[in-house]
C-alpha cells in the first residue's frame, strides 16, 4: 500500500527539536521525504504498524501531530504534483 506521513512537531523546547530529528528519521527507515515533514512510503500492512508504533513512540500527543493518508495501491492517478523538485518513483529503479 501506498501512504503518505505528515508531522507537525513543537519545536519551542530542546525535547521538541529532538524528537523532529528522531520523527525524521523514523519516516527515512520507511520512505522518502517529499517535503520537510512529509514522506511518500509503500508499505507492507505489517511495516505499516512498526512505522506507527514507533513514530508514535517518539511524538508527544498533547503537543505534535501525525497524519496518515492511505492512497492505496491506485496511487499514481491520485497524486499530481506541480514546482520544482519533480515527482519521486518509489518503486522505481535504485540506481547507487
Amino acid at each position: 500500500m501506498y501512504i503518505l506521513i505528515t508531522y507537525d512537531v513543537a519545536t519551542s523546547t530542546d525535547g521538541g527539536k529532538r524528537r523532529l530529528r528522531q520523527a525524521a528519521k523514523v519516516c527515512l527507515d520507511f520512505g522518502q521525504r517529499v517535503q520537510n515533514s512529509v514522506f511518500e512510503c509503500s508499505l507492507e500492512p505489517a511495516q505499516l504498524v512498526q512505522l506507527k508504533q514507533r513514530i508514535l513512540a517518539i511524538v508527544d500527543l498533547e503537543e505534535d501531530s501525525v497524519r496518515i493518508y492511505h492512497l492505496g495501491n491506485h496511487w499514481r492517478s491520485r497524486i499530481d504534483h506541480f514546482g520544482k523538485k519533480g515527482g519521486f518513483d518509489i518503486e522505481g529503479p535504485l540506481v547507487l
